[in-house]
């Protein structure tokens, strides 16, 4: 069984900004900038085959390159009853439509059930537990305005995650790229990005 999920990766540049910010919240347990992403699908636990059939329909997802910011940071909840810190994404149509072509091609699968979801575009800054609300308002309003410049994105990503240890690991599986007329074939399959795009 393998645990998937499909993203987005930051460039090393937006991804050190956001590390930079990161700190001064007793409680928060901060991602470690390589782990920096924003979730288009969380698919979860999988058999090989299925897997396949995942590649395979994540394969058929055709569309244009865009470009996308980070300004902002909040939570999901009440500060009081906030479980994660996030760094806001600028949800532009192009990657709302992006997101729901991959939950179309994802829905096609056999046997695959996803959880429904709302697409709040995001990248995890940390996880709370425990912490000091004062803290956590003051991180909140002393970066409301953290942003990164825009980047373009021109491809998306499967991963696989090892949620043992301190933190996840996430492992590159397969890539697929995105281009400007979305008519061709413009996977190229199996990619190392070396972490450093």
């Amino acid at each position: 069984m393998v645990r998937l999920f499909v993203a987005l990766p930051l460039p090393l540049a937006q991804r050190r900004i956001l590390a930079l910010a990161a700190g001064g919240v007793p409680g928060a347990r901060w991602t470690p900038l390589e782990n920096y992403h924003v979730t288009l699908r969380f698919i979860g636990e999988v058999d090989e085959r299925r897997a396949d059939d995942i590649v395979s329909a994540l394969d058929t997802v055709h569309a244009d390159a865009f470009t996308l910011g980070i300004g902002g940071v909040g939570t999901f909840d009440s500060r009081r009853d906030a479980r994660l810190l996030y760094a806001r994404v600028l949800p532009v149509p192009a990657l709302l439509d992006l997101e729901g072509r991959i939950g179309a091609a994802l829905a096609r699968v056999p046997g695959l059930d996803l959880e429904p979801r709302r697409f709040v575009p995001h990248v995890t800054l940390a996880r709370l537990r425990q912490v000091d609300m004062g803290r956590l308002g003051a991180f909140i309003e002393g970066n409301g305005l953290l942003a990164t410049p825009d980047w373009r994105v021109d491809h998306f990503a499967l991963y696989s995650s090892d949620t043992g240890g301190d933190h996840s690991v996430y492992t590159l599986e397969e890539r697929f790229d995105l281009d400007d007329d979305a008519g061709g074939d413009d996977h190229d399959g199996w990619a190392d990005d070396g972490g450093e795009d």
